[in-house]
């Protein structure tokens, strides 16, 4: 495999400066989702953390290196899922941290953010006017920016999943990973291809918010003037160029999934998982459901990367109804 920008010592020695409570997360056979899909499927389960996604752990790396390095502030942009976690892995190393969101992000997200003692300011616009304004603010402030999958740690950080997943699980065919700024999926990818290279790495993006997969299709970067998807966490316009590069490495496939899908697999989870997911958690399931094909017969996990929805939304989505169905 040629070189991505991360490193595999680096990604082991990562583990030592994560907090354990972030590591080693549940990877299970769930044999419930199995007669509605058409093949295996096991689920990797980052959920159960304190920031109720995998972000801590690319935060945990960047907080640590900040704290030795005798850093004492730091802003990010942010949908709701890497605010909470910067927020929470400065608190435990003394950071002031700034987190900057749109106006229109999840309310329970930014609330969180407040919760865990980071300061927010929100902008009107999305989140790349949110990108532009934390740059502003890294600028004008002298602190560290730090740049979700631009930042070679939160992608290095994300690929300890990757570690766990080629060490813990029995053989599987495919990883499904939701793409948004794309430090999930290089992450995984990068181990999975270094370390398992049959196994099959395929990203999957909302119909609504295709950027960084047109990108990858095309090889070279595509950006969008707007986003229409409930899948905030992963709803960006414009992919970062060096992110791109590593991505067209070690993805297999990029696809897109409906609206209506990623329902449809938040519905599924629930009902047969037990598991309240946020959209771009339930991306994998969602694209199994529209290609069962595909997958058919095969040994499928997908990474369950967030829980923070809000409850009203959730409820909009998925119905008391499901909770009844068989």
């Amino acid at each position: 495999m040629r070189e991505t920008r991360l490193n595999t010592a680096r990604i082991r020695a990562a583990r030592r400066v994560i907090d354990p409570i972030f590591l080693d997360t549940p990877l299970y056979r769930c044999e419930a989702l199995e007669p509605g899909l058409g093949c295996t499927v096991s689920i990797k389960l980052e959920t159960a953390n304190p920031v109720r996604s995998f972000k801590a752990r690319g935060t945990e790396v960047v907080a640590s290196l900040l704290a030795d390095s005798g850093s004492r502030a730091a802003v990010c942009a942010s949908a709701g899922n890497l605010g909470q976690a910067l927020a929470w892995s400065g608190r435990g190393r003394g950071l002031d941290v700034t987190v900057v969101a749109s106006r229109s992000a999840t309310r329970a997200k930014l609330d969180r953010i407040r919760a865990l003692g980071g300061g927010l300011e929100l902008v009107d616009g999305d989140h790349e006017m949110a990108r532009e304004r934390a740059a502003a603010i890294a600028r004008h402030d002298g602190i560290r920016l730090v740049e979700d999958s631009l930042d070679i740690e939160t992608c290095e950080g994300a690929a300890t999943i990757g570690l766990e997943l080629v060490d813990g699980s029995p053989s599987f065919d495919t990883v499904l990973i939701a793409l948004g700024g794309g430090a999930l999926a290089t992450g995984v990818g990068h181990v999975v291809k270094a370390l398992a290279p049959e196994v099959e790495v395929v990203c999957v993006q909302p119909l609504g918010a295709p950027a960084l997969t047109h990108s990858w299709h095309q090889r070279r970067v595509v950006t969008t003037d707007s986003t229409d998807t409930i899948a905030d966490g992963v709803a960006g316009r414009h992919p970062i160029p060096a992110v791109l590069d590593d991505l067209l490495l070690v993805a297999d496939d990029a696809v897109l999934v409906r609206e209506s899908s990623i329902i449809s697999g938040m519905r599924m989870l629930l009902d047969h998982g037990g598991l309240v997911v946020e959209p771009s958690a339930a991306l994998g399931i969602a694209a199994i459901l529209e290609d069962r094909d595909r997958f058919a017969g095969r040994h499928v996990v997908t990474i369950v990367c967030g829980s923070n929805v809000d409850v009203d939304a959730y409820r909009r989505w998925v119905g008391t109804a499901s909770l009844h169905e068989s």
